[in-house]
């Protein structure tokens, strides 16, 4: 089976950081024989605090990204929140996204599953990976033909999350293909002052952790500035640091 490459900011600031990001995925591609999946998402429907930054909505959310897939030739993921959007988006992405927190919604999975697009589901925080059958089967049931599982790290405790690897394994055994949310497993939610923290350093050794339990897909969000990114910042991976960490996972 071949590696499920997922890379992408985490949501959509504007079209200069888009093409910035979708230029270098496709010279990666190219260069590394691999193929990344580009992400965005049009909305944060989850941040922290009221004031956070969400994105630039459906509507114009969805325009760019088609216009990512017209002028780079990319597979597109984005997630949804709201089982309404699933059909829109199911027009103009390849892959659906569940966030972790919504992963139990029967009515979000099924619409999703509808679409007849690949359906990855984010394990939720509260949830072991033996756990995530049940997600799996909704999907599946609904209609989805390709569905992956995701695995993003558990919470123990406040403001930390610990990645308990014996998941992946777990996971595979319901379906073939299994993600490693390499940034995602790295936050401290809500640890910096109403908005999430994280600590980007440790993204490289998840990934290979990752690898050496089985995983056979890797997600990162990347961004040119992370410092200066408008969410999800201290856990993203700098976009010129992308090339080598899929060096060593290759």
């Amino acid at each position: 089976m071949k590696t499920i490459f997922i890379a992408g900011p985490c949501v959509i600031e504007s079209a200069e950081l888009l093409d910035t990001v979708a230029g270098r995925l496709v010279e990666l591609n190219r260069r590394l024989g691999v193929e990344i999946i580009f992400k965005a998402s049009f909305d944060k429907a989850n941040r922290t605090s009221i004031h956070s930054y969400r994105g630039v909505g459906l509507e114009k959310g969805l325009t760019m990204l088609a216009d990512v897939r017209t002028k780079w030739g990319l597979r597109l993921l984005t997630d949804i929140h709201e089982s309404w959007q699933a059909a829109p988006v199911g027009e103009v992405v390849d892959v659906i996204q569940i966030p972790a927190f919504l992963c139990r919604q029967t009515d979000l999975l099924v619409a999703a599953a509808k679409t007849g697009k690949t359906v990855n589901i984010k394990k939720a925080q509260f949830l072991s990976g033996a756990d995530m059958r049940y997600p799996y089967e909704k999907a599946r049931e609904a209609g989805a033909q390709e569905v992956w599982l995701t695995e993003r790290g558990n919470a123990f405790g406040y403001n930390n999350l610990v990645v308990d690897f014996r998941n992946i394994p777990d996971m595979l055994h319901i379906s073939p293909t299994v993600i490693m949310d390499c940034t995602h497993s790295v936050q401290r939610p809500g640890a910096a002052g109403g908005k999430t923290g994280g600590n980007r350093e440790f993204v490289p050794a998840m990934a290979l952790a990752a690898k050496a339990f089985g995983t056979n897909g890797y997600f990162f969000e990347v961004h040119p500035d992370p410092d200066r990114a408008l969410s999800d910042g201290p856990n993203m991976l700098k976009l010129d640091d992308l090339e080598g960490v899929i060096k060593t996972l290759l």
